[in-house]
């Protein structure tokens, strides 16, 4: 699992409130409804866990989860979960995977490793195998009807209110705008990490950072409806998670 951004909840305000509330780490998360939404060559599996606002329209987040994935020259047909939830269940995936206290906006679990994407400004030396590329590629080679799931993502929407309100949002974490705004910038932001982005290394961050704005440039203004003509499908179901990775 990566990281996506590790900024903890505020230390005074009302944004640690919240988590006084947590249930306890054993508890179990109630799953909330899935939407399958279909934009070709990919599937984005979008939950919305019980009690969270809907900031953005399904679609909409599935349009900004697209759009970096073909930035991000992503292999399809393919699928990715998005999960909407709250601080509490950040801050348990955050502990168990990360060994990190404390709430964080967006947290990644990718299925496949960097070298099944295509190269990217990194800053380091990635030696890709091409005996691992070739076995990455063939593992892509499904039957007719079936997709590879490239991995998941779960964002705090309560986070990206609080950040967006606050004047903590946006890619240097002192932009004020719309909550909206912010709720989209984590999702392109953590699609980006399952596709092997990271911003580790300064050269990297940079070309993850131009990344994101070519993205979020790209998406229509969404005004909460789902009237976009994509094709989604609803059913309960719970985006699946990786071990960390």
């Amino acid at each position: 699992m990566t990281p996506a951004r590790e900024r903890p909840a505020s230390s005074s305000g009302s944004a640690d409130a919240p988590l006084t509330d947590c249930p306890p780490a054993s508890a179990e998360i109630a799953e909330g409804a899935t939407s399958s939404i279909y934009l070709p060559p990919f599937r984005v599996d979008v939950t919305i866990r019980p009690g969270i606002s809907a900031l953005v329209s399904r679609t909409g987040v599935a349009a900004a989860v697209r759009a970096a994935l073909e930035a991000a020259g992503a292999p399809g047909p393919a699928s990715i979960g998005v999960v909407l939830s709250a601080d509490c269940e950040l801050t348990q995936l955050n502990a168990l995977h990360m060994g990190r206290s404390g709430a964080t906006d967006v947290l990644s679990f990718p299925f496949f490793p960097p070298e099944a994407f295509p190269p990217h400004e990194s800053g380091s030396d990635l030696q890709r195998d091409p005996w691992v590329a070739a076995a990455l590629k063939q593992a892509f080679a499904l039957p007719p009807g079936l997709r590879a799931h490239l991995g998941d993502v779960i964002v705090s929407v309560e986070r990206a209110v609080a950040q967006a309100a606050e004047g903590r949002g946006g890619q240097t974490g002192d932009v004020h705008w719309t909550a909206a705004e912010e709720l989209l910038l984590l999702a392109v932001h953590g699609t980006l990490h399952v596709c092997g982005w990271d911003h580790a290394e300064p050269v990297e961050e940079a070309a993850m950072r131009a990344m994101e704005r070519s993205v979020l440039g790209s998406l229509p203004h969404h005004d909460g409806s789902e009237t976009d003509g994509s094709k989604v499908e609803s059913h309960d179901a719970t985006a699946g998670r990786s071990a960390a990775g």
